[in-house]
């Protein structure tokens, strides 16, 4: 039965010799991810969040608390099977051709041989990758085609649990969209993926819900659908070399209930206290003669959220981070393709 990621009380220290007082990356961090969700992680560095996926993935074991994925352990061969996994660093067999690797993952992931050439071509194609780029070399791969062969990969399979540590890094705006589009795909499907990304208008584009990690802990948990309700300054910009009047604009604003903050010749900033009084103060203003152009908050929610709770410090946790990706995060004797994550099944 699929009752999706359950975290309760989670909590991983690191030690060294070379600290003197252990590092705790995670401090019970308790979440629960519902089936079909796209749950987003976001934190200043050094948060915890990588040391979270290597708990979510099996790769870490926790010092207290649990994960569970429909019910089972995360290492579990049944959830292995059905996951896919993308690291934010990238390390790849560089001699091997695209293609080769994705048919090294698809076999390792128990994908029918006889589909292998075909359903790794249809991979490289949902990525953006033309089928030439196969036959290369993954030396010869720039980064932004690293981390489209990587995702290429962590596709294989149709995972039902997708996990995402900055997909988006290094690739160029066309790779941004089609991400973006890939993970509506996903969401579509009944996919439940985890983003972990410092591109928060991304984030804010394609996810349900999204929790703010800072110092080990989950500081809060933003509904993003609940956005509505929540106050906000936007910006209007109107045509290039039309005369707008102050009076216009104010009395626009009053009658919307909103509040002229300041303006230019070419736009204007006013506080609205939800999206329905952003409504009407758009329709005021269309009313009023103002030729609007465009409309854009000043900031985004997820900005507010994360500039708000960074700023009140992060004592204690600036080394979390670096510590997940010491010798201790992975296990002495582990296979090669743990480095890249099970490919939409074990590896």
């Amino acid at each position: 039965m699929a009752n999706g990621i359950v975290v309760e009380t989670l909590t991983k220290t690191y030690t060294s010799a070379l600290r003197v007082a252990p590092v705790r990356a995670l401090d019970g961090v308790s979440l629960t991810i519902a089936p079909g969700e796209v749950f987003g992680i976001i934190g200043p560095n050094g948060a915890g969040k990588t040391t979270l996926f290597g708990c979510l993935l099996g790769f870490l074991k926790p010092d207290s608390g649990r994960v569970t994925i429909d019910g089972h352990a995360p290492d579990d061969l049944a959830v292995r099977a059905m996951t896919g996994y993308l690291p934010e660093r990238l390390v790849l067999d560089r001699w091997m051709t695209g293609l080769d690797f994705l048919g090294y993952h698809h076999a390792l992931a128990l994908l029918p041989a006889a589909t292998r050439r075909a359903d790794c071509l249809a991979a490289l194609e949902r990525v953006g990758l033309e089928p030439a780029a196969g036959t290369r070399t993954i030396r010869s791969y720039s980064r932004g085609m690293l981390q489209r062969v990587g995702l290429a990969q962590a596709l294989l399979g149709h995972p039902r649990y997708l996990f995402l540590d900055e997909p988006a890094s290094g690739v160029d705006p066309a790779g941004v969209v089609l991400f973006r589009r890939l993970l509506g795909d996903l969401k579509g499907s009944g996919a439940t993926v985890l983003l972990n990304s410092h591109q928060l208008d991304q984030v804010e584009r394609v996810c349900d819900r999204v929790a703010f990690v800072k110092g080990g802990r989950v500081e809060a948990i933003e509904t993003l659908s609940a956005g509505a309700t929540l106050a906000r300054v936007v910006r209007v910009r109107w045509a290039g070399g039309s005369e707008v009047a102050d009076g216009s604009l104010a009395a626009a604003a009053t009658q919307a209930g909103a509040t002229l903050m300041s303006r230019n010749n070419t736009e204007a900033r006013f506080s609205v206290s939800d999206d329905a009084a952003s409504a009407r103060l758009m329709a005021s203003l269309v009313a009023a003669g103002v030729p609007v152009s465009e409309v854009a908050p000043e900031e985004s929610r997820l900005e507010r959220l994360f500039l708000d709770a960074a700023a009140t410090g992060n004592a204690g946790a600036g080394n979390a981070g670096a510590a997940a990706t010491s010798s201790s995060a992975t296990p002495a004797g582990s296979a090669p393709a743990s480095t890249y994550g099970p490919p939409g099944g074990a590896s």
